[in-house]
């Protein structure tokens, strides 16, 4: 049954990529309201290709954009797949630094460039190519699937939280696939099986009732700028420890196993810090960078507004500053209790004269998947069958809050199997994806139905 179905994808390589083309043509920028009629009209593509192939579709209306909900489950005593992804993408600013237009898709030295090709309008077109293989040539699926696409990852998710709560029994599955991750390096494809948590916040340090005379009333006032920049300060050493009062105390340390298997997987240091324009890494003294990347806490200070910013001099003691703060979690921490300590000790470093206003965003909890699970041995023989290579397993520095929703929600795990690369510039100008990982991440998904079965 599995050669009909690869003759089928060889087939229609180019199609597939002309179809994708169009879908990348539509900029569905759901952080940007000019945009919405697109976002809609790039959630009806999705729609019209699902249930072109012979799927039970439908559009669910939300307060915000459209989830596309599709399915098909005719495979008697066969698990079944939920899969998830995301027609939304990005701004494309700044447009300037695109080589071509973010929404004219161009094939360059074998890339396909856009702004989604890779987040995550790329990966997700995949699965319903690979779906489409299947009921093409033989009606039907080994398993049962269940697609759920919705335009919203990339302002947050609200509206698919809510679907999904009030939708439990519909979507009663057996396993997730996401595609929204990445492989290892080039030639080295990679399955995720830990992501770690966050949480979010916003800091504003206020003084003055408004922006006042550096040199009349600099020196008798507390600074907000410099207060909160005093604060920030405070929660790292110098040695990269973060110093939030109990922020180590839940932490599950990564096992030797994993530290043996992160340490085998190439690493390049000197191309690492090249790349990414740095002089050296920094972090936790005692972990290695891949293990400070996927499996160590951190804070960081995201953004950090105040005073005057324009070109030139403007001698003021300004009025209020503003820090934006994130903290990447790993196993064992709770973000509430996270968000808790680090109020408390902001607060407590506030200095006399100023007022502190703390604004808990989001987060969600870590989560590490068993490995030694069948869902995990099919994934691995279908990436090895289409890649040629046997996946690695790593984790992931990010989060994907929708998998720890799967997992409290659905009561499901999930297979995170990433076809893209780092390098391919996501959320950044010149967004693109490898033509032939396109392909082959449509192969793999093929063959993960049928193993799937098995």
């Amino acid at each position: 049954m599995i050669e009909q179905v690869d003759a089928y994808l060889s087939e229609n390589r180019e199609r597939f990529v002309d179809e994708l083309k169009e879908l990348l043509r539509i900029p569905s920028v759901s952080a940007d309201s000019a945009y919405k009629d697109d976002v809609r009209r790039a959630g009806k593509f999705v729609f019209d290709q699902l249930q072109s192939i012979g799927l039970d579709t439908e559009i669910v209306e939300t307060d915000g954009h459209p989830i596309i909900h599709a399915s098909w489950t005719g495979a008697e005593n066969a698990p079944t797949a939920m899969i998830y992804g995301h027609y939304d993408v990005q701004p494309p600013d700044p447009i300037e630094d695109w080589v071509t237009p973010p929404f004219e898709p161009e094939v360059r030295d074998g890339k396909l460039y856009a702004r989604g090709a890779t987040d995550d309008k790329g990966q997700m077109f995949t699965h319903i190519k690979s779906v489409e293989a299947w009921m093409k040539t033989h009606g039907r699926l080994p398993v049962n699937v269940k697609f759920v696409i919705e335009g919203e990852e990339e302002v947050g998710s609200e509206n698919l939280d809510h679907y999904l709560s009030d939708n439990r029994e519909k979507l009663v599955s057996d396993v997730a696939v996401v595609s929204d991750t990445s492989q290892y390096a080039p030639g080295i494809p990679a399955i995720t099986y830990g992501l770690r948590g966050i949480m979010a916040c916003e800091v504003k340090v206020s003084g003055p009732n408004q922006d006042l005379h550096s040199g009349m009333f600099g020196g008798s006032i507390a600074n907000p700028a410099n207060a909160l920049a005093s604060m920030v300060g405070k929660l790292i050493d110098d040695s990269g420890l973060i110093q939030i009062p109990g922020f180590f105390d839940d932490v599950i340390p990564l096992q030797d196993a994993e530290r043996e298997e992160f340490a085998k997987l190439p690493f390049d240091k000197a191309a690492y810090l090249n790349e990414l324009g740095v002089g050296a890494t920094h972090g936790e003294p005692e972990y290695s960078t891949l293990e400070r990347r996927w499996a160590r806490p951190t804070c960081d200070v995201n953004g950090f507004i105040s005073g005057y910013t324009g070109e030139g001099p403007k001698t003021i003691v300004p009025s209020w500053a503003i820090a934006k703060i994130t903290c990447r979690l790993v196993p064992g921490q709770d973000p509430t209790k996270v968000t808790a300590s680090l109020r408390e000790f902001l607060q407590a470093n506030c200095p006399p004269g100023l007022s502190m206003e703390f604004v808990d965003q989001h987060g969600c909890a870590a989560l590490v998947f068993d490995t030694s699970s069948p869902y995990m041995a099919a994934a691995r023989d279908s990436i090895e069958t289409a890649f040629g290579a046997t996946p690695v397993m790593i984790r992931e520095g990010g989060s994907i809050p929708v998998v720890s929703t799967f997992r409290d929600v659905l009561g499901i795990d999930t297979l995170l199997l990433g076809w893209g690369l780092d390098t391919d510039n996501l959320h950044s100008p010149n967004e693109h994806f490898t033509v032939e990982d396109f392909h082959r991440g449509t192969r793999a998904s093929a063959w993960l139905w049928d193993a799937l079965r098995k």
